[in-house]
């Protein structure tokens, strides 16, 4: 099985940085796809970004584009989300998620449903 758990949320002023973490473990480890996700109230989980199983190719919403960053680190099974210039419709509990389907299914990781294992989530507030 596949553990994630998530770390590194807080309060944030806008305009400020924050950089997110996902240890994963288990026998898989980090041979899958890696996603990131966000659901703020009242309002249904969205894509952030994704990272390919090599970490050589990633996405992202346009909503986060040329902001956040996806990466991640096999040697430390661990993947994180670099939040930069950050406003307050960020504020979100963010959700890192592992997919068996590759990369290269581009539309398939862009959604929800491709993702098997779910973290439990880490609060990010930006306040303005």
């Amino acid at each position: 099985q596949v553990q994630l758990v998530e770390s590194g949320g807080g309060l944030v002023q806008a305009g400020g940085s924050l950089i997110i973490s996902c240890a994963v473990s288990g026998r898989t480890g980090i041979s899958l796809t890696m996603g990131w996700f966000r659901q703020a109230p009242g309002k249904e989980r969205e894509f952030v970004a994704a990272v390919s199983r090599s970490g050589s190719t990633t996405d992202y919403a346009d909503s986060v584009k040329g902001r956040f960053t996806i990466s991640r680190d096999n040697a430390k099974s661990t993947v994180y989300l670099a939040m930069n210039s950050l406003k307050s419709e960020d504020t979100a509990v963010y959700y890192c998620a592992a997919s068996a389907i590759a990369f290269y299914n581009r539309e398939a990781i862009l959604k929800a449903p491709a993702y098997g294992y779910w973290g439990q989530g880490t609060q990010v507030t930006v306040s303005s």
